[in-house]
């Protein structure tokens, strides 16, 4: 474009700069959409599929990326992107920021403790399983991917001592699991219909003083591949609270808090006890590997009227799943 100048020459307007301004704009939404998309997935629940529903566990993650797209569409004064951006940032963060904040308990009642830990095909190390059972006195234990070798090398180590009651369904495979506690257990075989993949086991323990609690090792398939149907049945077939009894749930769901089938459990009467004392950003998987832990699969759900004073997580060699334990208080 050129225009003749009052006082003589010719001024010459380069025509580029609408054409800079349309590449500003698109690779503007080209950052700020996925994000966005990511947002509205996990807002409604729409993964489908083994991976999109893999992807959503990074959902922490991408709260803290969304930040980047909202800078770029702020700095590039794209008013419609940054809105976006905004309520996409907005969403996703308070999706994820209540795990770090925690809600103060005060619930009365008889101290409960939790310990649940994936034992990878019976490998982690007996002793330092032990150490954990000795250190924290767990009331109830969780265990995952239980062989029977693993049965008697925690035996060997003192756990028969310590906790000699239990429910096992232990076997050479990923698929066993098993319960011990320092108190009686009736094993409930009908409390969960026939699941495809993993044991999980469902025992009654009698605490004195308390109601009945029903404890419920969890472990449903992992959703890779074929598998991810099953996984999100297993998760589903999980019963809600009971007037009847109290009842916590502990163990490797394979699922995040930002999975749709893991937050209409806890919507049936529960809670997720890390959440609550806001330690429920603490990564408990890969461990014991190059990479730190990056996702929390491993959770302690409890009944809404169960009071939690504090969770921590811990490493134990030879597996690579990090421990869950969970100080309760049973009304």
């Amino acid at each position: 474009m050129s225009a003749e100048s009052p006082v003589g020459g010719t001024i010459v307007t380069p025509a580029r700069r609408r054409r800079s301004g349309r590449t500003g704009a698109v690779l503007t939404w080209l950052a700020v959409t996925p994000f966005a998309a990511w947002a509205v997935t996990r807002l409604a629940g729409l993964e489908r599929g083994a991976i999109p529903t893999q992807i959503m566990t990074a959902t922490p993650y991408a709260a803290a990326g969304s930040l980047l797209p909202l800078m770029i569409a702020a700095l590039g004064r794209r008013r419609a992107a940054t809105a976006v951006a905004l309520v996409t940032s907005a969403m996703l963060g308070f999706s994820v920021l209540p795990r770090t904040l925690g809600v103060a308990e005060a619930t009365a009642g008889r101290p409960f403790r939790v310990l649940t830990v994936n034992l990878l095909f019976g490998r982690a190390e007996p002793q330092a399983v032990m150490d954990l059972v000795r250190r924290l006195r767990p009331d109830a234990l969780s265990t995952q991917e239980l062989t029977p070798g693993a049965v008697a090398e925690l035996d060997s180590a003192g756990l028969g001592e310590i906790m000699p009651h239990r429910v096992l369904m232990a076997e050479w495979s990923a698929a066993g699991s098993g319960i011990f506690s320092r108190h009686p257990l009736e094993a409930l075989p009908g409390a969960l219909p026939p699941l495809e993949g993993h044991n999980m086991p469902v025992a009654r323990l009698a605490l004195p003083g308390v109601a009945p609690v029903e404890f419920f090792d969890v472990h449903p398939v992992p959703p890779i591949g074929p598998h991810a149907t099953a996984w999100h049945a297993a998760l589903e077939a999980l019963p809600g609270s009971s007037d009847r009894a109290v009842r916590i749930l502990a163990g490797d769901f394979n699922a995040s808090l930002d999975h749709a089938p893991m937050r209409r459990l806890l919507a049936r009467g529960y809670k997720d006890a890390a959440d609550q004392v806001g330690a429920g950003l603490i990564p408990t998987w890969p461990a014991n590997r190059r990479i730190p832990p990056v996702i929390t699969i491993d959770h302690v759900l409890v009944d809404e009227r169960v009071g939690v004073k504090a969770v921590s997580v811990h490493d134990v060699p030879g597996t690579d799943h990090r421990a869950v334990f969970a100080e309760l208080s049973v009304p």
